[in-house]
């Protein structure tokens, strides 16, 4: 996990506006150390790859070190899901949907929620990140593609245009974290 979230930090340092949808889990720069080591340690154990999980904690959490530095901006879309997707536990889950909350603050980022009855504009897809509109990282089980071919990251935008579509923001994503907080005896 080491190297392979070290690769992701460094693309993350040279990217200056991204877009991330994540249906299903909180996207990684805004992931809590346990929760990151919470979904890298299911990652190695599916996978069976080597368990240098602490290594990968401290490079996806050294993403968070870049926001509101030189510009960056970052608009993220969660699907509601993924504040309810279970990954670690309670304590884990209460911790992280605390930041969760703490993140429509940050600077540079525009955090949108798309509620799980919300009508949706596109068919629902996997995690993607659009990378300064010229590279979309695709998360699969199996191999995860690069795509820098134009049509292909056309493609991604007008996908992430179309969800944008479906999601709130502001006090009404607000509302739903705390829901999940409030279910968890928070």
């Amino acid at each position: 996990m080491g190297p392979t979230q070290e690769a992701f930090l460094d693309l993350v340092k040279e990217t200056r506006e991204s877009k991330h949808y994540c249906p299903d889990v909180v996207w990684g720069s805004l992931q809590t150390p346990a929760y990151v080591r919470a979904m890298l340690t299911l990652v190695v154990d599916f996978l069976e790859t080597p368990r240098d999980i602490e290594a990968g904690v401290r490079a996806r959490t050294a993403r968070a070190e870049l926001f509101g530095k030189d510009g960056r901006t970052y608009t993220t879309l969660l699907g509601e899901q993924a504040l309810r997707c279970n990954i670690g536990g309670s304590e884990v889950m209460r911790e992280q949907l605390a930041r969760v909350l703490e993140s429509f603050a940050l600077p540079g980022v525009t955090l949108g929620i798309v509620p799980s009855r919300a009508r949706l504009h596109v068919f629902p897809g996997n995690s993607f990140g659009i990378f300064d509109g010229k590279r979309v990282e695709v998360e699969l089980f199996g191999e995860s593609p690069t795509l820098t071919e134009e049509g292909q990251v056309r493609l991604y935008e007008k996908a992430f245009g179309l969800l944008e579509r479906s999601a709130v923001y502001g006090e009404d994503a607000k509302a739903l974290v705390r829901a999940e907080l409030a279910a968890l005896g928070r």
